[in-house]
């Protein structure tokens, strides 16, 4: 008889939701247990309340794998840094995490983001494209709409619409994910930015998209990660690449183009329907798909998206109407607050709409998360470049 891998699974969220009803249909797997925070009795929508604990003993106790999806930085990697402990791999569908404190984590254990949100579909894209003789220059998102500054109004509108939380939808729309995910990108992927704050070419089309980013790729001399605004084009994934001369003419027959750069792309990301395909990679000794990297080049630093008055609380940086997040070079920022430790954050000095915030200007908790922040910086190639107020 065929052995049962327990999954356990962290978050009872909007992606955790459709996760456990995937792993329960799919062979092999089962839902051991979920851990939230939540009071359980108030539980009544999750599909398997009767999984459900408070306890991450009990949690770690029952799981061959977990897969962590609670989307919270400061408890994600608290609750992380236990399952390593105990020897369990960690698959995360958190960018969030893996951007600021992942790199901390994978010197601590086996830790790897999951296929299903862009960063995890351009790794698995990147593999296949590599197999193929392909050498990608952008590892490309597409991205339909971008407000920088959405009001309050629209967002409530739009997360109702949509089922989702207030933060989730304003972090879509204010452009901050879509950055943490072209960062997480880059780090993993050995790539880098064009600019802070990306490019984020509008087009029609994602292959005049991708063609431009590119030429500025090979002007630049290194591969990039970045984006388009497309609202045209589906919401996937792509990859601009060279290959030898001596196949372009293959190349242009299948539909390719003329070369010299050619776009690889999938037309869907599919969040939790793709994360037992990882699942599955990971228990079969495939190895890590994509993690930050034990020594990140580029960072997610917070921008004041108002005028900031000293005393202001920051409940949560990423989704929240005071700041939005931007991809930096960490060796040209030194001093950044990365966004995702921005949780009960106080300003220390009046700060005008559009400066990144820095050490100095910020009050922030101590946790293990700005503990392993200052670990990366103090283990990085531009250690005798980075301070920490």
């Amino acid at each position: 008889m065929e052995r049962v891998n327990r999954i356990g699974v962290i978050g009872t969220g909007f992606i955790s939701k459709g996760l456990v009803i995937e792993i329960e249909k799919a062979y092999g797997l089962m839902v051991s247990k979920v851990l939230t925070r939540r009071v359980i009795d108030h539980c009544s929508d999750f599909p398997l309340k009767d999984r459900l604990t408070n306890s991450v003993d009990e949690l770690i106790a029952n799981a061959d794998l977990i897969v962590e999806c609670c989307g919270d930085v400061i408890y994600g990697t608290n609750t992380i840094l236990r399952i390593m402990e105990a020897g369990v791999p960690v698959i995360t569908i958190n960018a969030d995490l893996q951007v600021t404190t992942g790199s901390y984590l994978a010197g601590k254990g086996f830790i790897t983001e999951a296929e299903g949100d862009q960063p995890g579909c351009l790794a698995a894209l990147h593999e296949n494209v590599v197999s193929m003789g392909f050498k990608p220059l952008v590892y490309g998102n597409i991205k339909g709409f971008l407000n920088l500054k959405p009001s309050k109004e629209d967002m409530l509108y739009w997360a109702h619409k949509q089922g989702l939380n207030l933060g989730l939808q304003v972090s879509f729309t204010d452009g901050t994910k879509v950055q943490i995910e072209q960062a997480l990108t880059a780090n993993g992927l050995g790539a880098s930015i064009a600019e802070q704050g990306l490019i984020g070419i509008p087009c029609d089309d994602v292959r005049s998209g991708s063609e431009a980013l590119a030429l500025m790729s090979k002007n630049l001399g290194y591969p990039i990660s970045d984006y388009i605004l497309s609202p045209k084009s589906p919401a996937g994934v792509f990859i601009a690449a060279e290959h030898d001369d001596r196949h372009r003419d293959y190349l242009k027959y299948l539909k390719l183009g003329d070369g010299p750069f050619y776009t690889l792309y999938t037309t869907f990301h599919l969040c939790h329907l793709e994360v037992v395909k990882t699942i599955r990679r990971v228990l079969s000794g495939g190895g890590v798909l994509l993690n930050n990297s034990v020594r990140p080049t580029v960072s997610i630093a917070a921008v004041a998206k108002r005028k900031l008055q000293s005393g202001e609380i920051i409940e949560r940086g990423v989704g929240s109407f005071e700041v939005r997040g931007i991809c930096v070079n960490i060796q040209q920022q030194p001093d950044h607050v990365p966004i995702g430790l921005l949780t009960g954050a106080v300003i220390r000095r009046p700060l005008e709409e559009g400066e990144v915030l820095t050490w100095n200007d910020v009050d922030i908790p101590e946790s293990i998360a700005t503990y392993a922040w200052q670990h990366i910086v103090n283990q990085s190639a531009y250690k005798d470049d980075l301070r920490l107020a």
